[in-house]
C-alpha cells in the first residue's frame, strides 16, 4: 500500500490524504461521545466533508446535536482543511529536526498552488505563524464581547470556534441562525469579516505584503487580488443594497445602522465565508442570482476559500477585453499575462461550470425543492461557501452525496482533480494550423 502511495503524483496524493482525513473525521463524529443524539453515518460523513473542505453546509445543528467533543473534532477538521494538511506535516517534520526532500516540497508546492519550489518552506512558516496569531487575536477580541454574555468557559470556546471558522472561511457556527443575532454589532461584524477576508486573500498575498514594504513592488498576483477583491466587494455592497432595500424580510425592516452592517456583511460573505446575518431564503431572486456569481468567483488562490478564484475571473475578463480591443496580449499593471495562464483560467472556468451543471442536473432529478434553491445549494457547495436557502438538512441521501462530491472538488480544485485523473502525455508533435469559424 505504501509503495502505491509513493507512486502517486502530487494532485493524486493530496486527494487521497484529504479523503482519508474526511473518513477519519466522519468516524469520530459518528461516535456516541460526539453527539447528544444518534447521528446517521451519512450525516457524520457530510459534516466531516463540509468541515475538512471548509464549506459550512450542515445537515444537523452544530451547536445542539454535537457535544463539545464533536465540536472540537469539527474545529480540528476546519483547521486541517483550511491551512492544508501539508502545512501541519511540515510543522511536525521541522519540529522533529528533519529535512524535507524534493517529493515533499513538490507536494507542498501543489498544495499551495505555487509556480515554483523557491521559498516554499519559508512560506509555510509565515503562514502558520500568521494564521495562529490572527486567530488568537480575534479570539481575544471576541471574548471581550462574548465572555460577559455567555460566561468564561463558554464565551472563550465560542470565541475560539468562530475565530478559527472565520479565518479558514468555514462558515460553521454554534448557533442555528449563524450570526443573525449580531446583525448590527460592529465588533462581531468587523472581526469576523476581517478574518475571512484576510484568509480569503491567499497566503502568497499575505506573504508578499509582509516582505514587501512598497505597494508598487508587489507581485502581479498580489496586485490583482487586492484590487480585484476591493472592486468586487464594493460592487457587491452597492448591488445588494439596491436589490434588497425594499424587501421587508431583509433590509426593509432594519434601522440605517443595521442596514449598513447587514449590507456589508452579506456582500462579502458569499466569497466562500459562509456566515450570514440575514435569511438568504427571504432574499429577492435577483439578489440570489447575483450571489451565484460571487460564490462562483470565490476567494484567492492558495487561500482558505474556494471558487474559481478572483485572479482566474480577472484573467478571463482581461482576455475578453483584449480580444474586443484587438490587442495581442492581456495586460495588467503594465505587465503582460502569459498565454498559458489565460488557457489555464479558461480550463478552470469550463471544468467548473461543467461540474456544477452536471450536479444541478442530478440534484434536480432527486430533490423536490424549488429549482433556484437547488442551484444556490450547488454553487455554494462547489465554491465551499456554506450559505444555504434552508434545504440542506432536508436533502435526500443522493443529494447529500452530490454536495459532498462538489465540496471535495471545490476545495482541491477542478484542475487538480483533472490532473490527478489524467494520464501524462509526453508527445512532442506539432500539427499544421487551420482556421475554425467561431461565433
Amino acid at each position: 500500500m505504501f509503495a502505491r502511495f509513493d507512486k502517486l503524483n502530487p494532485p493524486q496524493f493530496l486527494a487521497v490524504v484529504f479523503g482519508l482525513a474526511i473518513l477519519v473525521g466522519s468516524v469520530l463524529l459518528w461516535l456516541p461521545i460526539a453527539s447528544t443524539e444518534p447521528v446517521r453515518y451519512i450525516d457524520a460523513l457530510f459534516t466531516a466533508t463540509s468541515a475538512t473542505t471548509v464549506t459550512g453546509l450542515v445537515v444537523v445543528d452544530t451547536g445542539t446535536v454535537f457535544t463539545r467533543f464533536g465540536q472540537v473534532v469539527i474545529m480540528a477538521l476546519i483547521k486541517l482543511g483550511g491551512l492544508g494538511l501539508m502545512s501541519f506535516a511540515v510543522l511536525i517534520v521541522l519540529a522533529l529536526g528533519k529535512r524535507l526532500g524534493l517529493r515533499e516540497r513538490l507536494l507542498i508546492q501543489q498544495s499551495f498552488n505555487q509556480p515554483s519550489l523557491g521559498g516554499i518552506i519559508r512560506l509555510v512558516k509565515v503562514l502558520l505563524i500568521f494564521s495562529f496569531s490572527m486567530e488568537l487575536f480575534a479570539t481575544f477580541i471576541l471574548a471581550l464581547r462574548w465572555v460577559p454574555e455567555y460566561g468564561l468557559a463558554e464565551g472563550l470556546f465560542q470565541s475560539l470556534f468562530h475565530a478559527i471558522s472565520a479565518f479558514n472561511n468555514a462558515g460553521f457556527s454554534l448557533w442555528s441562525d449563524s450570526l443573525t443575532r449580531y446583525i448590527g454589532d460592529p465588533v462581531v461584524n468587523l472581526i469576523i469579516t476581517i478574518l475571512f477576508i484576510t484568509g480569503g486573500l491567499g497566503f502568497t498575498v499575505v506573504y508578499d505584503l509582509v516582505k514587501t514594504k512598497h505597494m508598487k513592488r508587489l507581485a502581479l498576483h498580489s496586485k490583482i487580488m487586492l484590487v480585484g477583491t476591493l472592486a468586487i466587494n464594493v460592487v457587491a455592497m452597492l448591488m445588494f443594497f439596491l436589490l434588497e432595500r425594499g424587501n421587508p424580510a431583509t433590509l426593509g425592516a432594519l434601522t440605517w445602522g443595521e442596514q449598513f452592517w447587514a449590507t456589508y456583511f452579506q456582500a462579502v460573505t458569499p466569497r466562500t465565508a459562509g456566515f450570514n446575518t440575514l435569511d438568504f431564503g427571504a432574499m429577492e431572486p435577483a439578489t440570489i442570482t447575483f450571489m451565484l456569481l460571487l460564490m462562483f468567483i470565490g476567494a484567492g488562490s492558495a487561500s482558505t476559500g474556494g471558487g474559481i478564484k478572483v485572479t482566474t475571473f480577472v484573467v478571463i475578463v482581461l482576455a475578453v477585453v483584449t480580444y474586443l480591443r484587438g490587442a495581442r496580449e492581456s495586460v495588467a499593471f503594465s505587465r503582460a499575462i502569459k498565454a498559458d495562464i489565460v488557457i489555464r483560467a479558461l480550463a478552470i472556468v469550463v471544468i467548473s461550470l461543467s461540474v456544477v451543471f452536471v450536479s444541478i442536473f442530478v440534484l434536480s432529478m432527486v430533490e423536490t425543492a424549488p429549482y433556484l434553491t437547488i442551484v444556490f445549494e450547488a454553487f455554494s457547495a462547489f465554491g465551499t461557501v456554506g450559505l444555504s436557502m434552508g434545504i440542506t438538512d432536508s436533502l435526500t441521501d443522493t443529494g447529500k452525496m452530490v454536495l459532498m462530491w462538489l465540496m471535495f472538488l471545490g476545495r482541491l480544485g477542478p484542475v487538480s482533480i483533472a490532473f490527478a485523473l489524467a494520464k501524462a502525455s509526453h508527445k512532442n508533435v506539432r500539427y499544421p494550423k487551420e482556421d475554425v469559424f467561431t461565433g
